[in-house]
C-alpha cells in the first residue's frame, strides 16, 4: 500500500526499493509467476495511454515498481542541484535487462532505452557544467560534452521509432526537437573546446575551423529552440556571445597574422565521448535496501539441494588448491631436509658472546666457595704425606728384613759345613708374610692414587678458571673468526630462509583463510531468490569471491621455485664457512663440556681423597706396628745368630791374638786366606 502512493522524496525511493526486494523474496518461495498455481491479477495504469493493465504476473508488479522507481529518480533528479554524475537509468536499465517487454507499451524496449539515454545525457549534462566550473582542460571538456551528444543521439533513435512516435503522439515530436536541439548545442560546445584546445597548440587554422563548424552547428540550435523557455533561449545568446567572438578573434588573427591553411573538418579526427556518468545500481536482494527478508524461514527443497551442490563445488576448489598446496610443500619439505639448514642456528654467532648458562651455574656454585681449589690441594697434599710415610715406613720393614736375610746367608756359609742351628727366632716370618700383604695393598692404591693425582692435575686449571672472573671464562672459549665475506655469505643466507619462513608462513595463512572462507559461505538466501536456470551463473559469480585468494596462493606456490635456487646458489657459498663454524662449534661444545666435567669431578675427586687419607691413615698404623715388631724381630734374629756363632766358637781352641775385629768379619777372612788357623778349625 505503502508503495502505491510513495511520497516524492528519497524515502519515497527506499519505499520502492525495500517493496521491490521483498516481492523478490516472495516469488522464490511462492508460485506466483505467470501461469503458476498461487498467481493473483496485478494492475497498473499506462503512464501515456493512461489505460489499465492487468496480469496474472508477480513480476509485473516487480516491472511497475522498478519503472515507478526510475520515474521517482529522474523527478528528484530534476529538483537536486546540477553537481551529481548519478542518475535514475539504473532502475530503467534493470527493468529493460530482465523484464519482458511485453507487459505494456511504455514498458517497451524502445521507450526504456529512450528513458535510460535520457537520464544518462542529462547527468552527463550535469558533470559538463562541473567541468567547465572547474575549468577542466579543454579536449577533457570537448570529450565530455562529445558524449553527451552521443546519449542524446541513442534517445534520439528511439524516439524516431514508429511504436514509440505512435505511443507518444504529440509529445514525441516536442521531445525529438528538443533533443536534436541539445544534440547541435553540446556538438557546438564541444567544438569550441577543440578550438581552444587547438589555439593553446598554436594550430591557428584548426583552431577556425573548429570555431566555425562550433557556430555553424550552434545556429541549428538556435533554429530548433523555437518556442522553449526564455531561460533557453538566453543561454543560446550568451553561447552565441562566446563562440562568435572566438570564431571572430580567431578568424581575423589567421588572416593577417598565421596565415596557416585552414582544413576540412571531416579531414581531422573526429572527438570520442567519454561516458563518465554512472546509473544508480539496483540488486533486489541487497539486505542493505531491502531490509529483513520476511519469509526468511520458507527455504524451499531446492534451495537446499541447490545448497549441497555449491558446498561441493568449494569443496571441490578447495581439493583443487589442497592438492597444488600439497605438492609443493612435499618438496620445499625434502629439499629442506637434505639441506639440513636451521634459520635459527645457521651460524651460532651469538652463541659465542655469552657463557652458556649450564658453565654460568657452575661459575656461580664455585663463586660462593671460594676454598675448592685449595681444599682440593691440601687434601691431596695430605694424601701425599701419607702416602710417603706408608711408603717410607714399608720401606724400612723391607730393608731391615733384606738385611736380615742378608746375614742369615752370611752365617749359613759360615756354618755350611756343620748342622744347621735349631732355636730360629719365630716372629720375622710373620713380619715377612704381613709386609707383603701390606705391600701389594700399597701397590694397588699406589696406581690409585697416582690416577687421582693425574686427575687432580687435569681438572685443577678449570676449576681455578671456573673460580675465576667470568671474563677469563669467557676467553677461554673458542670463537669464529670470520671475514666480511664471510658475514655477507652468512647474512644473504639467512636473508633467504627468511623468505622461505615467510613464504610457508603466508602459505599458511592463506590457506586457513581459504579454509575460513569457504566454512562460513553460505548462499541459501540467494539460492531461494535465484531461479533453477540461472543456478549456475550464481554458482560462477559466488565462487569469483575466492578468485583474489586463489591469485594469491598461486602467487605464493610459483616463487618457490626462484626461491629455492635462489637458496641453493646460497648453500653452495655457505659449504665452507659452514664447515669452519662446524668446527668451532665442536671445540666450544668440547670446551664447555670439559669445564663443567672438571667441576663435577671436584667432589668426586674429594670423595677419593678422603678415602685415600682415610686408608693410608690405616695402613700407616698398621705399617708403624709392624715396623716396630720387624725391629724387634731382627734383633732377636740378630741375638740368636750371636748365639749359634759363640756356641761354635767355644767348641774351637781359643785363636792367635790379632788385632780386634768383628766375628764374622774375622772369621771370613780367615776362610778366605786358607791359613793355619783354617786348618786348624
Amino acid at each position: 500500500q505503502s508503495a502505491v502512493s510513495v511520497p516524492r522524496d528519497f524515502e519515497g525511493c527506499s519505499t520502492l526499493r525495500k517493496y521491490l526486494g521483498q516481492l523478490h523474496f516472495l516469488q522464490s518461495r511462492i508460485p506466483m509467476g505467470n501461469g503458476q498455481d498461487a498467481a493473483v491479477p496485478v494492475t497498473w495504469t499506462e503512464i501515456f495511454s493512461g489505460k489499465a493493465v492487468t496480469h496474472e504476473d508477480i513480476k509485473y508488479e516487480q516491472a511497475c515498481v522498478l519503472y515507478n522507481l526510475g520515474a521517482l529518480h529522474s523527478m528528484l533528479g530534476a529538483m537536486d542541484k546540477r553537481v551529481s554524475e548519478e542518475c535514475a537509468a539504473g532502475a530503467f536499465t534493470y527493468l529493460r535487462d530482465h523484464f519482458p517487454h511485453s507487459y505494456s507499451v511504455d514498458m517497451s524496449h524502445q521507450i526504456l532505452s529512450l528513458n535510460i539515454n535520457l537520464m544518462l545525457g542529462q547527468a552527463q549534462e550535469c558533470l559538463l557544467e562541473k567541468s567547465m566550473l572547474d575549468n577542466r582542460k579543454s579536449f577533457l571538456v570537448a570529450r565530455i560534452s562529445a558524449q553527451v551528444v552521443d546519449y542524446y543521439k541513442e534517445a534520439c533513435r528511439a524516439l524516431e521509432n514508429s511504436e514509440t512516435a505512435s505511443l507518444l503522439g504529440k509529445i514525441q515530436k516536442d521531445w525529438k526537437k528538443l533533443v536534436q536541439m541539445k544534440i547541435y548545442y553540446f556538438a557546438a560546445v564541444a567544438h569550441l573546446h577543440m578550438g581552444k584546445q587547438a589555439e593553446e597548440q598554436q594550430k591557428f587554422g584548426e583552431r577556425v575551423i573548429y570555431f566555425q563548424s562550433a557556430l555553424d552547428k550552434l545556429n541549428e540550435a538556435i533554429k530548433l529552440a523555437k518556442g522553449q523557455p526564455e531561460t533557453v533561449q538566453e543561454a543560446l545568446r550568451f553561447t552565441m556571445d562566446v563562440i562568435g567572438g572566438k570564431y571572430n578573434s580567431a578568424k581575423k588573427d589567421n588572416d593577417f597574422i598565421y596565415h596557416e591553411a585552414v582544413p576540412a573538418l571531416d579531414t581531422l579526427q573526429s572527438v570520442k565521448g567519454a561516458p563518465l556518468v554512472k546509473a544508480l545500481p539496483v540488486n533486489p536482494t541487497d539486505p542493505a535496501v531491502t531490509g529483513p527478508d520476511i519469509f526468511a524461514k520458507l527455504v524451499p527443497m531446492a534451495a537446499h539441494e541447490a545448497s549441497s551442490l555449491y558446498s561441493e563445488e568449494k569443496a571441490k576448489l578447495l581439493r583443487d588448491v589442497m592438492a597444488k598446496i600439497e605438492a609443493k610443500n612435499e618438496v620445499l619439505d625434502q629439499f629442506m631436509d637434505s639441506m639440513q639448514l636451521d634459520p635459527e642456528t645457521v651460524d651460532n654467532l651469538d652463541m659465542y658472546n655469552h657463557i652458556p648458562p649450564v658453565l654460568m651455574e657452575k661459575c656461580a656454585a664455585l663463586s660462593v666457595r671460594p676454598d675448592t681449589v685449595r681444599n682440593l690441594v691440601q687434601s691431596m697434599q695430605v694424601l701425599s704425606g701419607v702416602f710417603t710415610d706408608v711408603e717410607a715406613s714399608l720401606k724400612e720393614i723391607r730393608d731391615l728384613l733384606e738385611e736380615d736375610e742378608a746375614q742369615e746367608r752370611k752365617l749359613q756359609e759360615l756354618l755350611g759345613r756343620v748342622p744347621p742351628a735349631p732355636g730360629s727366632p719365630p716372629g720375622l716370618a710373620e713380619v715377612s708374610k704381613e709386609c707383603s700383604k701390606y705391600l701389594e695393598l700399597h701397590e694397588k692404591a699406589s696406581f690409585t692414587n697416582t690416577e687421582l693425582h693425574r686427575a687432580m692435575n687435569l681438572h685443577l686449571g678449570n676449576l681455578r678458571l671456573l673460580g675465576g672472573p667470568l671474563e677469563q671464562v669467557r676467553a677461554a672459549l673458542p670463537s669464529p673468526t670470520l671475514s666480511e665475506d664471510d658475514k655477507q655469505v652468512l647474512q644473504n643466507l639467512k636473508r633467504i630462509l627468511a623468505k622461505v619462513q615467510e613464504m610457508r608462513d603466508q602459505r599458511m595463512s592463506l590457506e586457513q583463510q581459504l579454509r575460513e572462507m569457504i566454512q562460513k559461505d553460505d548462499i541459501t538466501t540467494s539460492l531461494v531468490t535465484t531461479d533453477r536456470s540461472e543456478m549456475k551463473k550464481l554458482f560462477e559469480e559466488q565462487l569469483k569471491k575466492y578468485d583474489q585468494l586463489k591469485v594469491y596462493l598461486e602467487q605464493n606456490l610459483a616463487a618457490q621455485e626462484n626461491v629455492l635456487k635462489a637458496l641453493t646458489d646460497a648453500n653452495v657459498k655457505y659449504a665452507a664457512v659452514r664447515k669452519a663454524l662446524a668446527e668451532v662449534e665442536h671445540k666450544w661444545n668440547t670446551t664447555v663440556q670439559t669445564l663443567v666435567a672438571s667441576y663435577e669431578a671436584y667432589e668426586d675427586l674429594m670423595k677419593k681423597s678422603q678415602e685415600g687419607k682415610d686408608f693410608y691413615t690405616d695402613l700407616e698404623g698398621k705399617a708403624a706396628k709392624l715396623l716396630e715388631r720387624a725391629r724387634a724381630a731382627c734383633q732377636a734374629s740378630e741375638a740368636h745368630r750371636q748365639q749359634l756363632l759363640e756356641r761354635e766358637l767355644k767348641k774351637q781352641p781359643p785363636p792367635r791374638p790379632t788385632a780386634p775385629k768383628p766375628p764374622l768379619q774375622k772369621k771370613a777372612l780367615e776362610m778366605e786366606a786358607g791359613g793355619p788357623e783354617a786348618a786348624e778349625l
